[in-house]
């Protein structure tokens, strides 16, 4: 009998287990893919934004500015990859400076720090390789980037040490209300819980529904995007939005974490939850909008494209919350944009609303003594010191290997990362984690050596190593 039990591993869903194992519970983490933060969480825009786009008295608007504040204490116990850069909701006409003015209030009013209305000659001080014809734009320094997944990661991991179990290949389909709490049915088991938190993604409104009359319908919606080498990772500086519109929030223009460029996304509404398909339209789209706003860029440089579904639904704010004719059964769905950025928020507003269900029950939550927040980092052994790679060298032969060449990473790296809570078993498990298969190449010279070392590590054949998805094989046999 599980205390609690949470359907998704997402970052909504890792941020909550990481919070909630702050408690002394019993905790299962469910998730149908075969990974972690195989959903949306992987295919984000990764930015950390600063709360002046959200209506006043939303969610949304309550939890961005709360979330973004706490990222800098939560990627330092984590040990992720997190700048505070800046960003810049760009106006090119006097309509889109009304525009930027109507955030700029919206953001007063949203309690956000250190936003600004800069004008064109002050914009192209930031961003010098920006359309010289910028009229203004609204700068918000609280702005920032992350990684997405490599956050989601270490949630999970801190939460698994600390006494969180994860069940991955586990898609829920039944959950049954009983005298006890909740039977959670999966193609292979049934699991018994007090309490159920649906994170399910763009599948929450399908969860909703196992438990009562549906009560909110997903609008799944794909964004996509262009990655570019990291040769033209200093084309801009900070995080560059066009103006807003119906759509959302426009294609954007950023650095990432690992310096490299990204573009995007789109946004089209669709009927089929899983289509994450790159479209000859939508990368079209993503590059005619960057040619006007940028002085120059090379689309040669493109290294991949990808695609998300995010989870939107008609009334545009989150749905947080305990279901009303099912005690003890919490949503927290259509977590799309900011969700990246109020993840921590909802995770404490999430604990608030367990704590009372619980207090109304007479299961009061006692705090955890032994709980850690650290996290062990990774080791990044091209930023060591000599002294120190010479050390780590004698101390394990493997980091003097060098396995991907295009990100410099190590054989001793790749392993590490394997055998930690919740680590790689799968090819792009291991370029999630540790980055080998992200460069230039992606993958096409250091693919086969990953297999390698996950089939020697795991025990297991080279050809049952897949890519990603179960029955994404790579190999059938030899051929020679």
């Amino acid at each position: 009998m599980w205390d609690i039990i949470i359907i998704g591993a997402g970052i909504t869903g890792t941020f909550i287990a990481r919070e909630l194992s702050k408690f002394d519970l019993r905790i299962l983490l469910l998730d149908k893919e075969n990974d972690l933060s195989n959903g949306t969480t992987k295919a984000n825009s990764a930015i950390v934004h600063a709360g002046y786009d959200a209506k006043k008295g939303s969610l949304k608007a309550q939890l961005n500015v709360k979330g973004n504040a706490m990222y800098d204490q939560i990627c330092e116990e984590l040990h992720v990859p997190f700048k505070r850069i800046g960003s810049l909701v760009t106006a090119f006409t006097d309509d889109e400076l009304k525009t930027v003015k109507t955030l700029y209030e919206r953001g007063l009013e949203n309690g956000v720090p250190d936003l600004h209305l800069i004008d064109g000659k002050e914009v192209l001080s930031l961003e010098k390789n920006i359309n010289p014809s910028i009229k203004g734009a609204l700068y918000a320094k609280t702005g920032g980037i992350v990684g997405p997944w490599e956050l989601a990661l270490a949630l999970a991991e801190n939460a698994i040490d600390n006494g969180v179990k994860l069940k991955l290949n586990q898609e829920v389909t039944d959950i049954q209300k009983t005298v006890a709490g909740f039977q959670v049915r999966t193609k292979d088991n049934v699991y018994q819980g007090d309490i159920v938190i649906n994170c399910a993604g763009v599948h929450a409104d399908t969860i909703d529904g196992m438990v009562h009359e549906k009560s909110f319908e997903i609008i799944p919606n794909r964004g996509e995007y262009n990655l570019f080498d990291k040769s033209v990772g200093d084309l801009v500086n900070t995080v560059i939005f066009g103006c807003p519109t119906q759509a959302g929030k426009g294609i954007v223009i950023l650095p990432t974490v690992h310096g490299n460029l990204l573009l995007g996304p789109t946004a089209e509404n669709l009927d089929n939850k899983e289509d994450t398909k790159t479209t000859f339209h939508g990368l079209t789209t993503i590059g005619e909008y960057a040619k006007k706003t940028l002085r120059e860029i090379s689309f040669q440089n493109v290294i991949t494209s990808f695609s998300g579904v995010r989870a939107k639904v008609a009334t545009e704010d989150f749905i947080i919350e305990e279901v009303i004719d099912c005690s003890g059964f919490f949503n927290v769905a259509a977590i799309d944009s900011p969700g990246l950025s109020a993840a921590p928020a909802i995770a404490e507003y999430v604990v608030q609303l367990v704590t009372a269900y619980c207090d109304k029950n007479h299961k009061a939550l006692k705090n955890k003594e032994s709980f850690n927040p650290h996290r062990r980092a990774n080791i990044n052994f091209m930023e060591l010191s000599l002294q120190e790679k010479q050390a780590l060298i004698k101390k394990d032969p493997r980091f003097g290997r060098v396995i991907c060449r295009c990100e410099n990473i190590t054989e001793g790296e790749i392993v590490d990362i394997i055998h930690r809570s919740g680590g790689a078993t799968t090819v792009d498990g291991v370029k999630r984690r540790a980055r080998p298969g992200s460069g230039r190449c992606q993958g096409g010279f250091c693919g086969p050596r990953v297999m390698e070392i996950l089939a020697r590590e795991l025990g297991t054949k080279i050809e049952e190593i897949v890519k990603d998805g179960v029955g994404s094989y790579i190999l059938t046999g030899k051929t020679k």
